[in-house]
């Protein structure tokens, strides 16, 4: 018997399904969460220290691409959030058929885009 299958992986041409995004995307928002948690202390410390500094912080978050981390990190812990909670009840058996698993990947992505979007949308 010939095995078919493909013995140099090319990347760019694999069709990867949802779940599979959705199992990357909860990688890639877990680790910027981690790396951007020392932008988030550092956030919160110069909040707090007086009312000078918490203007100048309100000035440093005006600014265009310090809204948009921030709204790339609301995201990701939104979709991480959701992921997470897939993953739970898929530990638990449930939603493990493959088209459970296809609409439950649906609506994390949905959800999770929703929820960005409103609360971006409420913050500024």
């Amino acid at each position: 018997m010939e095995k078919t299958r493909p013995k140099h992986l090319d990347l760019l041409t694999i069709r990867l399904p949802l779940p599979g995004w959705v199992s990357i995307l909860h990688r890639v928002s877990g680790a910027g969460m981690f790396f951007l948690l020392p932008l988030l202390l550092w956030l919160l410390d110069n909040s707090l220290h007086s009312r000078s500094t918490f203007n100048n912080l309100l000035e440093l978050v005006a600014q265009p691409w310090l809204k948009l981390i921030l709204f790339g990190t609301i995201w990701a812990f939104l979709h991480h959030l959701c992921a997470g909670l897939r993953y739970l009840a898929l530990d638990m058996n449930w939603g493990t058929e493959l088209a459970a698993a296809r609409a439950s990947s649906m609506w994390v992505l949905g959800v999770s885009l929703l929820l960005t979007v409103a609360l971006g949308a409420a913050l500024w």
